[in-house]
């Protein structure tokens, strides 16, 4: 069954406008997930909003959005008013700035989305606009509402497409001094460790595979769902026992280990 487009609209560049199609670039569809069940009936159990005095259930047209302007004191947002705020980044990206790729840091970038054209037509005006940004190494800044909030965006070209990353606030990240502040700054790398730490990235260097992050867990889960699947054409279930974990050894001296490390990197090279 095809996915829908997350998002319709246009993307514009000062005269040049074209229809586009937002898609999510990455999923979790294929993630395990529960419900939550009564024990005793083996029934769902759904969720509900209920008033924090009376205790009584709150219908879906009675709930509304409300800023805290005191204690106990709100103001009251309709939806119309939050879907009106920002009307020009609703239905277009409208590209209002360019930057070096390299000048934006990825502790930036947030959630990627694939960028399309959305009609034949405007096929030539979104490549034009890629291959611009991707000729002179750019990227592309803008803004859109997504979720009823406007974000900033910046859209980077790929392949024959162009991945719009949604940026965080300002306010979201944080200096990395304050974090960093407690490491010397008059440390420096052992002159005689160093070329044992070279030779051990060296001889475990590889190219990228998706493999290199699968999710031991989600094997895990999948296993234990089998199994249980299987236990129930059994009258007898089996426990199933939690995997051993392992206790951490000492810790040994630094070079120690690290002239181990490339001695038994060494024997499994040959």
């Amino acid at each position: 069954m095809a996915v829908r487009p997350y998002w319709k609209g246009y993307l514009k560049l000062s005269l040049v406008t074209c229809p586009v199609q937002m898609m999510p670039a990455t999923s979790e569809s294929e993630k395990v997930r529960f419900h939550t069940l009564n024990r005793e009936t083996q029934n769902r159990v759904v969720s509900h909003y209920v008033d924090s005095v009376t205790g009584k259930e709150v219908k879906d047209e009675d709930e509304v959005k409300g800023y805290q302007r005191g204690e106990d004191e709100y103001i009251m947002l309709e939806d119309e008013e939050l879907e009106n705020v920002a009307l020009d980044s609703t239905k277009t990206i409208d590209i209002y700035t360019f930057t070096p790729r390299d000048s934006v840091e990825w502790i930036w970038l947030d959630t990627p989305y694939y960028l399309s054209p959305n009609d034949p037509v405007g096929q030539e005006a979104f490549s034009v606009i890629r291959d611009a940004m991707e000729a002179q190494d750019m990227v592309g800044i803008s803004r859109l509402v997504i979720s009823r909030r406007e974000r900033a965006v910046m859209l980077e070209p790929r392949g024959k497409g162009i991945v719009l990353w949604t940026l965080r606030y300002g306010d979201e990240v944080r200096d990395e001094d304050s974090y960093f502040a407690g490491i010397d700054d008059d440390e420096t790398a052992d002159s005689e460790m160093m070329p044992l730490v070279q030779q051990l990235i060296k001889k475990q260097t590889q190219h990228w595979d998706p493999k290199m992050v699968i999710d031991p867990v989600q094997d895990r889960l999948l296993d234990i769902i089998a199994a249980k699947k299987k236990a129930l054409k059994k009258p007898a279930r089996a426990k199933l026992s939690a995997p051993a974990k392992s206790t951490p050894s000492n810790v040994i001296n630094i070079m120690d280990a690290l002239k181990k490390s490339v001695a038994a990197e060494t024997r499994s090279s040959k």
